[in-house]
Formats: structure tokens, C-alpha cells, sequence
């Protein structure tokens, strides 16, 4: 029988150099808690629990994250890594494997997790490490004349020779749960930080004839922590620079990878190209052939086919069909949904808003809370009216309606099919379908008018 998967992952700590009242495991790395990260590394191996250990913050963490299949276990006072992990022994199955992850180490890929589980229910213990050119800092792994993991040494408690090691261990480890809780019972805090010390496991394991196995990530970043904030920018643009590497290797064409940020799901269909700057936030997908301008914000959107963002545009909560030609500058606020060909031009804002098939609104308009035909031109300057002060009320243009620049249409109201509006225009009534409306004050000129003269 295969042994469940418990995990257990410490987030108790204070970060002293993020000097925030923010716990360091809730500072956002691609627009998510760190946590998250390993959260979702975490989900992805199926364990049957998942333990976090908390202290610092009190409530704020288990409120964030705010998930019911998570135990939550609190660390106070916070007297080490040994001591974090015996407060998730009462949620640990003695049958069970367990996995040790940490917060605040967010890029630890499922593959590397993947290869100590295999380790560990085979029996022996996985140990993540990792050769630093400059290991200061970290635990040294010591090695016997054989080549086998002995020990793990703290810098503060480590001789000169040990010193020169540059063997870490990044604190990540699946084994035993139930020799775990065993060997947690025995830990002593005889250092030089009177802490109890998880990695003291590893040299009861190994006293007591215990395989310790060493594996290695793929790349360093895997096993980076964060404990200042330019650790956290850091590794931000390292991050960054590894999804673009991937949207590259996947065809896409990035105008500069130095200068994008995912902070979520980005999908591209084939032949992709993203200008500078533009920023990805929740889930978005972008079909064959899109373009999308620099300087552009795009959140939680679907775009088809052939679509043009040009630059300076914000896109939140829309879907656009294919082909479609959007911005500069322009804004597609949540419940915006465009088919195909419509042209949304500069200065131009969409809310709850649905246009038809090349449809054309070009120019310094806002159109909120209106359904708007196939073939229908929107002059600059135009405004649905659609707030009254307590309620929002709907304006429908139909097909093939032309509406003159600068109109309000004062929701609820109705343009039928084939109308004209003239412009400047306040429509304050349905507009019949195929006639011209208009309503505009007499033009008048008054004679021997002078402008006042500042005295």
C-alpha cells in the first residue's frame, strides 16, 4: 500500500528585514502571496493534508487565505524550526510520508517535489540541497568518508572546515511521519541560538542507520527564500524572466522579455507578439495572431483571434472577438463583451456593454450598461446616460444606427434600427427606427454682444 502524503509548511515567521506589519508569507510575488505559490505546488501533489504552521500576524494569515481543507496550527512562542514542525504532529498519520516546504520559498517546482516523495515512500529520507558559491547563511551538509549525508551543521554552530563547505541545506525534506514525530520528541536546544533545530533529525536518522538521500533542483531559484523586500524584487524579475522564457520557447513573440509581468494565467495562441510593458493580472487568454500594444493592462480577459490592443489600454473582465481593433488608450471595464471587427478607438470606455459585429465607437465616448447592434457608428464625445442616482438603467442601440457626435442618451432608451441621431443630441425618448431625431437648442447670434473687459 502507498503511504498517504502529509505536508506540513512553515509560515510563523516575523521577516524583521521586510519591516512590514504585513506577515512576510502574504507579501505578493507575481500577484499572489508567496504562500500561495507553495499552496499550489503543494495541491498539486495530492497529499492528504496539508498542515501550515503560523505565529507571527496572529489571525491575519489563516484569515487571508481562507481555505477549509487546511489545518492550521499556531506557533508561540516561535522557538525554531524543530519546534514549528512538533506543533503539526497531532495532524500528522504516523503511515504517512511528510513533506517540510516553507512559505517563504515560493518556486520550488512539482517535479523536484515530486522526486522526494518517490524517495521517501520508498523508505529512506529526501534531503533538497543545494551548492552555493557562497553558502553564508545556510546549514552545511557534512558528509562521512563515504560520501553519505552525516549531518547538518548551522552557520553559527559550524567549525572553519565546515564553514568551507558550500553544500546547503535549503530546509526541505520528506520522510517518515511517524520516525518524525519520534525524533521531534528527542530535540534538544544545546546551540548557539537556543533554538530547537529541525535539522538535528538528520543526524538522529543517520545515528540510527537511517538512509539519507540528497537531491537537487533543477535551478538554484527553486530553493530562494525571501526575507527583505529586494530579495522579494529579486526574485520577482527572476520569475518574470522565467515565464517569458517559456511564452518565447512557446512561440510568442516578446518585444523585450525584460519588460512583461504575469501576475496569473497568460494562454497565446500561435503567433503572438506583446509590445513592452503590458501587464497580465488574473486569467486571460490570447488567440492566434493577437497583438498587444506597449504600456497596456490587461485583467481577467479572453481575446480571439486577430485582435489589436494598441498601446495604453486597460482591459478588465471583457471578452473580444476576433479581429476586433482596440484603443490607444481606451478602457473595457467588467461585463464588456465585443464581436467581431468592432473598432474601440482612443479615449473610449466600455462598461457591461455588448457590441455587434463591426461596430464602430471611435472616439472620447462612454458607453455603459447598453447593448449596441451590428454595424452601428457611435460619434465622438457620445454618452449613454445609464445612472440615475440610485439605479443603473440600459440604453439599446440597434443595427445600423448612427449616432451623431457628442449625444447623451438618457437610459432606459431605445435607438431603433437604421435611426439618426443628430449631434448634440439629448435623447430622452425612444429614437424611431430608420428616421432622423434630434434635439438641439436654436442657434442664435446676438448683435453689438461684447466680451466683458477686466477692470
Amino acid at each position: 500500500m502507498i503511504p498517504p502524503l502529509d505536508i506540513v509548511i512553515l509560515a510563523a515567521g516575523k521577516g524583521t528585514r521586510m519591516k512590514s506589519d504585513l506577515p512576510k508569507v502574504l507579501h505578493p510575488l507575481a500577484g499572489k502571496p508567496l504562500i500561495s505559490h507553495v499552496l499550489a505546488a503543494a495541491d498539486q501533489l495530492k497529499p492528504r493534508s496539508i498542515c501550515v504552521i503560523y505565529g507571527h500576524g496572529g489571525e491575519t494569515l489563516p484569515q487571508a487565505i481562507a481555505r477549509s481543507d487546511l489545518a492550521w496550527a499556531r506557533q508561540e512562542p516561535q522557538l525554531g524550526t524543530g519546534h514549528a514542525v512538533q506543533q503539526a504532529v497531532p495532524y500528522l498519520d504516523p503511515n504517512a510520508i511528510c513533506l517540510i516546504l516553507y512559505g517563504d520559498v515560493p518556486l520550488t517546482r512539482y517535479e523536484t517535489l515530486q522526486e522526494m516523495t518517490l524517495i521517501a515512500r520508498e523508505g529512506a529520507i529526501a534531503l533538497l540541497t543545494v551548492y552555493l558559491a557562497n553558502p553564508t547563511g545556510y546549514g552545511r551538509i557534512v558528509r562521512n568518508a563515504h560520501g553519505q549525508v552525516e549531518r547538518i551543521v548551522e552557520q553559527k554552530d559550524a567549525s572553519p572546515e565546515e564553514l568551507a563547505i558550500n553544500e546547503v541545506n535549503t530546509g526541505i525534506l520528506c520522510l517518515s511521519a511517524g520516525k518524525l514525530s519520534g525524533w521531534l520528541a528527542r530535540l534538544g536546544n544545546n546551540n548557539a541560538q537556543k533554538e530547537y533545530y529541525l535539522t538535528d533529525v538528520i543526524g538522529m536518522a543517520t545515528d540510527e542507520g537511517e538512509r539519507v538521500i540528497p537531491c537537487h533542483p533543477a535551478a538554484e531559484w527553486e530553493v530562494l527564500g525571501i526575507n527583505s523586500r529586494a530579495q522579494l524584487a529579486e526574485l520577482e524579475r527572476l520569475h518574470q524572466r522565467n515565464q517569458a522564457n517559456q511564452l518565447m520557447a512557446d512561440g510568442v513573440t516578446l518585444i523585450d522579455p525584460a519588460r512583461i509581468d504575469i501576475r496569473g494565467s497568460l494562454i497565446c495562441g500561435r503567433d503572438v507578439l506583446i509590445d513592452i510593458n503590458a501587464v497580465f493580472e488574473g486569467d486571460v487568454v490570447l488567440g492566434d495572431g493577437v497583438q498587444i500594444g506597449a504600456n497596456c493592462v490587461i485583467k481577467n480577459v479572453e481575446i480571439a483571434a486577430g485582435v489589436q490592443i494598441k498601446p495604453f489600454c486597460h482591459l478588465e473582465g471583457a471578452r473580444i472577438g476576433a479581429n476586433a481593433v482596440i484603443g490607444p488608450y481606451a478602457r473595457l471595464r467588467p461585463g464588456t463583451e465585443l464581436a467581431e471587427e468592432t473598432h474601440i478607438g482612443n479615449f473610449v470606455e466600455l462598461k457591461n456593454a455588448q457590441v455587434g459585429f463591426n461596430s464602430k465607437i471611435n472616439h472620447l465616448s462612454y458607453v455603459g450598461d447598453a447593448s449596441v447592434g451590428r454595424k452601428v457608428n457611435v460619434g465622438a464625445g457620445t454618452i449613454t446616460c445609464n445612472y440615475d442616482g440610485v439605479n443603473k438603467h440600459r440604453t439599446i442601440i440597434e443595427d445600423e444606427a448612427f449616432i451623431g457626435s457628442d449625444s447623451q442618451l438618457v437610459a432606459p432608451v431605445t435607438v431603433g434600427k437604421g435611426a439618426t441621431l443628430g449631434a448634440g443630441t439629448t435623447l430622452t425618448r425612444d429614437a424611431p427606427a430608420g428616421q432622423l431625431t434630434l434635439s438641439r437648442a436654436r442657434q442664435l447670434t446676438l448683435p453689438g454682444w461684447k466680451r466683458p473687459v477686466k477692470k
